[in-house]
């Protein structure tokens, strides 16, 4: 097993522990040094993972949310009801996205968790704050949700696919 396996392999362990795996029951399972399993988190730790370091072991600090893109296209009539569709199910609309043909990707967070969020947007576009991004690409864009779970995305999915703002 490469190092680059191992640290795969360890990754896949954490998130499935409940508890701090110790760096003795690490370096065991691996069959290395407790101190190559110290360079590994250190590896780990700079390539973006938050891993807690306690007096019983590693703990990988992993995001209690899960998230995934969905691609859309509705018209600007429809923007209130795709936007309650995602929130009303426990969903965060973390940004709106868009791939133009000249200008390549582009994208503006927005962090809509709740209806009130969604009256807040809706009434800067009506005030002429400017327009939805989704128009410069004839209506189609993407979001990024975040929710509590997969069961939840496929919900908001599904809603989506219902109200025929999914596209497939």
């Amino acid at each position: 097993m490469t190092g680059t396996e191992r640290r795969a392999d360890l990754l896949r362990w954490m998130q499935s522990s409940q508890a701090p795996l110790s760096g003795k029951e690490i370096a065991l399972r691996y069959g290395v040094s407790r101190q190559v399993i110290v360079q590994d988190i250190a590896l780990m730790r700079a390539s973006g993972w938050e891993i807690l370091s306690t007096n019983r072991g590693y703990l990988l600090n992993a995001p209690t949310t899960v998230s995934r893109v969905f691609k859309v296209n509705h018209t600007d009539e429809d923007l209130e009801a795709e936007l309650c569709a995602i929130v009303d199910l426990g969903g965060c609309v973390e940004n709106v996205m868009v791939r133009h043909r000249v200008y390549g990707r582009m994208e503006a967070p927005l962090h809509i968790n709740s209806r009130r969020k969604v009256a807040e947007f809706l009434a800067d576009l009506r005030q002429g704050k400017s327009s939805p991004l989704k128009n410069i690409t004839s209506n189609y864009h993407y979001h990024t949700v975040t929710a509590d779970s997969q069961e939840t995305l496929d919900l908001i999915e599904e809603a989506l696919r219902q109200r025929h703002f999914l596209v497939e």
